[in-house]
């Protein structure tokens, strides 16, 4: 008698290996989308250092290459570190403010030693506190889960503006959008939306690439791609470990630091919860513990290799979402064009050329599907209870605030500050702390039935 063989384990679109030609795609894809993300904070902290232009260069290289390696660590794993899921990783804006306050109260000389030495502890310090810090993930049921995974995507709004708008991160609204801008970032926005429309197969995946190559296209003769970059860059470099002097160690700064590595961490954690979401693979305590581990040691290598802290890349959430590509390996490979890019500034020039507008319409697509995946959680809470409409509506005004007036807490004291001008943070706050005050309270409220 033939027995039915129980079905193969089918493997997880996560797990699945896609041909060489796929992989390097899907990983341009990804680098295109968030290499701005990458470049900015080197930019704004080498400005402020006053760091020459060769400098320069090699704090954007070592901020491409260490992310590079933080991205294989996380997406392939190794023992207890990673996530392995399709997780970019890189530098995070929540350090660029402290990081700027240690310069400000330091010696041109020795500024980057101190942010290193700070930083590595802080790294080192995440590493040890992941297991405890995974426990968070008891605290994110729907309500909360939705509120945050929605704050992740409005809260990148400002950056899309700031893209189309041409100042960089952040749209201050001081002056007007110069219409070729509007033009090219539409016109990039009108290619995704169809090629995610009309084509089909890995075609269709390939949608963002798509419309940045259009876009970038469009763009250049309304003047919007700057070449000069590829001409300045060097064919060829790689930073040493500690090139910008020794780590220096002072409590001050190390606390700063830690005051932000709390903020990385916790918009790790609501990113890979948002990812596990998306890929159908929810981020149990252990995946967020080996994520978070990762980005403490990541953190570490970037240190040393002269770059900042990193942290989970929300903007690549919004491509998964997107294009579907669930598979780690692509990620992966992103992971190690970045490490190329790190030895080559001359190939990471050419990635550079595609216009900060024509980024900016991709990104409306981009962030504005993270948030409709928050939306979709949100629908598995009931928001007819008004116990949960109270929570979900004052945590996204208070996560939204410091996106629609990012002054707004800076006269608070200094920690506090720094956690609260995070919208993802006030609000992932916000929402746990209204969901245990209301929901234990009610609970612990209920008369407890009696046995007959």
């Amino acid at each position: 008698m033939i027995h039915a063989q129980p079905a193969a384990l089918e493997r997880h679109p996560v797990d699945e290996l896609p041909r060489p030609w796929q992989l390097v795609a899907g990983g341009l894809q990804h680098i295109a989308a968030m290499l701005a993300g990458v470049v900015a904070p080197p930019l704004i902290i080498g400005a402020a250092v006053g760091l020459g232009p060769k400098d320069q260069g090699l704090l954007i290289t070592a901020g491409l290459f260490s992310a590079g390696l933080a991205t294989l660590l996380q997406a392939l794993g190794w023992w207890r570190f990673g996530s392995r899921l399709p997780l970019m990783c890189g530098a995070s804006f929540a350090v660029v403010a402290p990081t700027l306050a240690i310069v400000k109260t330091t010696t041109p000389a020795d500024a980057l030693p101190t942010v290193y030495g700070a930083t590595l502890v802080v790294g080192v310090l995440a590493t040890l506190a992941a297991p405890y810090f995974s426990k968070l993930r008891r605290f994110f049921p729907p309500v909360v889960g939705g509120t945050v995974i929605t704050l992740i995507g409005l809260s990148l709004l400002p950056v899309t503006l700031g893209w189309i708008h041409g100042t960089g991160e952040g749209a201050d609204g001081s002056s007007s959008v110069p219409m070729k801008n509007l033009a090219a970032a539409a016109a990039t926005l009108v290619v995704v939306l169809l090629a995610h429309r009309f084509l089909r197969g890995f075609a269709r995946q390939l949608a963002l690439l798509i419309g940045l190559v259009a876009g970038s296209l469009i763009a250049w003769p309304l003047g919007l791609v700057d070449t000069s970059p590829l001409y300045h860059a060097a064919a060829f470099g790689f930073v040493p470990p500690f090139h910008f002097g020794a780590p220096h160690f002072t409590i001050g700064a190390i606390v700063s630091m830690g005051i932000a590595m709390l903020v990385v961490m916790t918009e790790s954690t609501a990113t890979m919860m948002a990812l596990g979401e998306i890929v159908e693979r929810p981020a149990e305590e252990r995946t967020l513990a080996d994520g978070l581990r990762s980005v403490g040691i990541g953190t570490v290598l970037s240190a040393t290799l002269g770059g900042l802290a990193c942290s989970a890349f929300a903007q690549n959430v919004g491509l998964v979402a997107l294009c579907r590509m669930y598979s780690r390996y692509i990620v992966a490979m992103s992971g190690a064009l970045l490490v190329l890019l790190g030895f080559f500034p001359v190939a990471s020039s050419v990635v550079e050329l595609v216009p900060k507008p024509v980024l900016g319409g991709a990104g409306l697509v981009l962030f504005g599907t993270v948030a409709a995946g928050g939306i979709r959680t949100l629908a598995k809470a009931d928001l007819g209870d008004p116990v949960n409409s109270l929570i979900v509506g004052v945590s996204l005004f208070v996560g939204m605030t410091p996106t629609v007036a990012p002054a707004f807490y800076a006269g608070l004291p200094g920690p506090v500050a720094t956690i609260m001008g995070s919208g993802i943070s006030a609000g992932c706050l916000c929402s746990i702390v209204l969901y245990q005050v209301f929901r234990l309270r009610g609970a612990a409220a209920e008369p407890i039935a009696e046995t007959p």
